[in-house]
């Protein structure tokens, strides 16, 4: 392999070779040793052999039965089989494990270039290395010694650097416990959420169920009721049928008595009139004397008896309400207690 160093000290180049040099398990730059799969991908041995012992669990625990295992390469899918060796029957890359080594000479041999590392804007060739107590901003030698902070203290800018950055990986260590307790509340919350509207179903459907029996109970005693009214009924239209057909058939005879004395009426002679009309008159006065027949009583259609309130039942159905608990009750009783016992705010005295 011809090494190029031109090519290798190119910025864009340099990263373009160290995306190359990732491991897709750890995300790291290879670790030697550094096996190549049969698909040509790479891979650290470690995470190979970590893949594999998570893809065939039991295989540490088979001893001496000649027997692989399998896994599949995380970059192509591709199926690895392996035999009783393991990922330690795979072929190391040597070109890679010598491009890493080149890489990481590379890097610590090269130089610090000016616009990596922040320059002073006051002495554009002077590099920021310290601190600025006074200030509290990062500042370079040249302006302690001759600028704006020769008055001021200075501090090594690695030791506030590294103070600062414990600081700020305390505070994420704050937000990320409070974000914790957050997330806790947001479960108890979304958990009462759930829990109220379970509960809530519940109650309606106890509700629902309740109000159906009562009207099942209502719609009973209305069938009864009714059933009552329909038997007055039925006594009461019988009773006048009955009466009625008593009536007529008094009525029948006494149409029929009355076309009998008209035409005795009619007899002219007197030996034939005397020889019925004795019998007719005697026949007669009988019928009028038994033809007083039953009579209803003043009111007998009316039906005032069947009347029901039911204004008391519309009371109680208005007041209902839900039951209060025990506790709910003497908390209400508490409350109702101190704004008894707590005087009246004194009035504004009126302007003189």
């Amino acid at each position: 392999m011809d090494y190029q160093p031109g090519i290798i000290r190119d910025g864009s180049a340099m990263e373009n070779l160290e995306r190359q040099l990732i491991c897709p398990i750890c995300l790291e730059m290879f670790t030697k040793p550094v096996v190549i799969l049969p698909c040509q991908h790479n891979l650290c041995r470690k995470c190979a052999n970590d893949i594999f012992q998570a893809a065939n669990p039991y295989w540490q625990s088979r001893g001496s039965v000649i027997s692989g295992g399998r896994f599949r390469c995380p970059s192509c899918r591709h199926e690895v089989l392996l035999d009783r060796h393991g990922v330690y029957g795979l072929q190391r890359n040597l070109l890679v494990e010598n491009i890493i080594d080149i890489y990481k000479q590379e890097c610590s041999s090269r130089p610090m270039q000016k616009g990596e590392h922040p320059m002073c804007k006051e002495h554009e060739d002077e590099r920021i290395n310290i601190y600025c107590v006074t200030c509290e901003v990062p500042t370079c030698s040249m302006c302690k010694v001759f600028g704006a902070h020769k008055d001021c203290e200075v501090a090594p800018l690695q030791s506030v650097f590294q103070g600062q950055k414990s600081e700020l990986n305390n505070c994420i260590s704050m937000l990320v416990a409070g974000n914790d307790r957050i997330q806790t509340i947001i479960s108890q919350l979304e958990d009462s959420q759930r829990s109220t509207e379970e509960n809530s179903q519940a109650a309606e459907r106890e509700l629902c169920e309740r109000f159906s029996a009562l009207e099942a109970v209502l719609e009973e005693k209305k069938s009864e009721l009714l059933r009552r009214i329909a038997k007055e009924r039925e006594d009461k239209t019988g009773f006048v049928q009955a009466l009625v057909h008593k009536y007529k058939e008094q009525l029948e005879k006494s149409s029929r008595l009355v076309e009998t004395a008209i035409q005795a009426m009619e007899e002219t002679g007197g030996a034939a009139f005397l020889m019925n009309a004795k019998q007719l008159i005697k026949t007669i006065v009988e019928a009028s004397k038994g033809g007083r027949l039953e009579k209803i009583e003043q009111g007998f259609e009316n039906m005032d008896g069947f009347s029901v309130n039911l204004d008391h039942i519309a009371d109680a159905v208005r007041t209902l309400d839900f039951e209060r608990d025990e506790e709910e009750d003497e908390f209400f009783e508490e409350e109702e207690g101190e704004t008894e016992e707590s005087p009246p705010s004194p009035l504004p005295a009126a302007p003189q």
